[in-house]
């Protein structure tokens, strides 16, 4: 067994960005399009929360066979990227925000602190080479790579629900934004190829339009 390394940095990260469940801005806008095409800011604030709120079951859910995959491989294979807005996946990705934040942003708040507060304890324990898996059809990833993966997504929906409510994107930890960072990098370059990321990094005159990772 191997300690994770990634729990704290994910604890720390969803705390930042459950600070925008409790703004009061949130509840006047609740019902509202957000910056993100096709969601309410109902939806996206259930979005956001559910990254946190799904994490428990996956970790007491049964190990599923190995391999596992890479992070990198993850995202390749992963069959939400490019993915049509109005196509089944991304209509229930969006159903799943707004089930989950049906009982209002005070409710949700509350549910995802009461989450965290659990996670927090259990962090100081948790095997992060263990396999788990966020479906049971998704594959298999370390616990560590797993958290990772919603490390990410909190990093990428705090912004989209800071920009819908008109408010400061919550600062991250250190830690979070590397990680974030290295792992859109990543994926980016198997995506464009290296040269394509390096003129986007340091030539604009010869940067490509978009080296979009997802």
């Amino acid at each position: 067994m191997s300690v994770s390394v990634i729990g704290p940095v994910f604890v720390q990260t969803a705390q930042a960005a459950a600070g925008l469940l409790r703004e009061p801005v949130l509840a006047r806008r609740w019902e509202t399009p957000s910056a993100l095409a096709q969601f309410q800011v109902s939806g996206l604030a259930g979005h956001l929360a559910w990254q946190v709120l799904a994490v428990p079951g996956r970790l007491d859910a049964a190990e599923p066979d190995g391999p596992a995959l890479s992070l990198v491989e993850y995202y390749t294979a992963a069959a939400w990227v490019g993915a049509p807005l109005d196509g089944d996946l991304n209509t229930g990705l969006r159903t799943i925000g707004e089930q989950t934040a049906a009982d209002g942003p005070a409710a949700l708040a509350a549910q995802v602190d009461a989450t965290l507060t659990q996670l927090r304890t259990r962090m100081a324990t948790l095997d992060g080479t263990r396999l788990v898996a966020m479906r049971t059809s998704a594959p298999p990833l370390t616990v560590d790579d797993l958290l990772t993966t919603r490390i990410l997504e909190l990093a990428v929906h705090a912004d989209d629900l800071a920009v819908s409510l008109d408010l400061p994107t919550p600062a991250l930890p250190e830690a979070a934004t590397d990680l974030v960072i290295a792992l859109l990098a990543r994926v980016a370059t198997r995506r464009h190829g290296p040269v394509a990321l390096l003129r986007a990094l340091s030539r604009a005159e010869r940067a490509p339009t978009s080296i979009t990772a997802l």
